[in-house]
């Protein structure tokens, strides 16, 4: 009686539970199942014909590769920038640390679009940045800084950023320094205690940032739309482009190519953090 009793109430819990799950599941399935399989059926109304384009087309392979090189360079200057701010803000005191975390989540309170048209009157040729350099008698003429990779890149990198300090910081702040002391007790300096404890125990958040940029970056549009050339446009512009001009059935394809891609970025990725912990537990 006691083990019927036990079996029923069990059953009751997992209903309960799947009950408890089917708001979430109904609404995931409203704005993003269904308008996914709308994407598909709309890239497909043309056949297999629109996918053969995009990737035959030397002009969406130009975007293709853009978009990646892009999405890249910004994970690698993010993470740059990013881990020595992360290392020290987590090595400094209280009031500093309070600071400097505040610096990183100020942006957060800005508009993406103000902090990107902030870019277009520093990086312009008549910008802050190029009347400094020429009153300081550095350039003669104006850099050409805006309508070019280099100022996409700048403005990505500058967006983008706190994405990769936070999970850097949350990373680092669990590190256990005794786990330093005892690296240096046995003989290990500064260098050493760096690159063989500090940097491999960092390394999970070094993934989650570079997840998080790369994926963020690669469907970004409003900085590349404002600081870029149509010459270097990513996919994100691509697709507003197609919507506006020729109709949703290209555009919704590109969109497609950009989520396979985006997952498979995400795997390669999450492959290597599998790779890196198995070499870590046979060390």
């Amino acid at each position: 009686m006691v083990a019927q009793l036990t079996v029923r109430r069990s059953a009751e819990a997992r209903w309960a539970g799947w009950i408890l799950l089917l708001p979430a599941a109904l609404l995931l399935a409203l704005f993003f199942v269904v308008p996914l399989g709308l994407m598909v059926q709309t890239s497909l109304r043309d056949g297999l014909g629109t996918y053969r384009e995009i990737f035959t087309s030397p002009i969406y392979g130009l975007v293709l590769g853009n978009t990646l090189r892009t999405a890249v360079l910004t994970t690698l200057f993010c993470l740059l920038l990013a881990y020595p701010y992360a290392y020290v803000l987590t090595r400094v005191g209280s009031r500093m640390r309070l600071l400097m975390l505040g610096i990183v989540l100020l942006p957060f309170w800005t508009s993406l679009l103000v902090r990107s048209f902030a870019w277009v009157g520093l990086l312009q040729d008549s910008g802050i940045l190029n009347g400094a350099l020429r009153a300081l008698g550095i350039i003669d003429e104006p850099l050409q800084l805006i309508r070019t990779p280099l100022g996409v890149l700048i403005g990505m990198v500058h967006v983008l950023l706190p994405y990769m300090v936070l999970p850097l910081v949350t990373t680092m702040g669990q590190i256990d320094p005794s786990v330093l002391r005892a690296a240096g007790s046995l003989g290990a300096g500064p260098f050493r205690r760096f690159f063989r404890v500090f940097l491999p125990l960092s390394l999970p958040g070094v993934l989650s940032g570079s997840v998080l940029v790369l994926v963020l970056s690669l469907g970004f549009y409003i900085t590349p739309a404002l600081l870029g050339d149509a010459r270097d446009a990513m996919i994100g512009e691509t697709i507003v482009q197609e919507v506006t001009r020729y109709g949703p059935v290209m555009a919704s394809a590109l969109g497609l190519v950009l989520l396979v891609g985006t997952l498979v970025s995400l795997a390669l990725l999450l492959a290597l953090r599998r790779i890196g912990s198995d070499r870590r537990i046979v060390r």
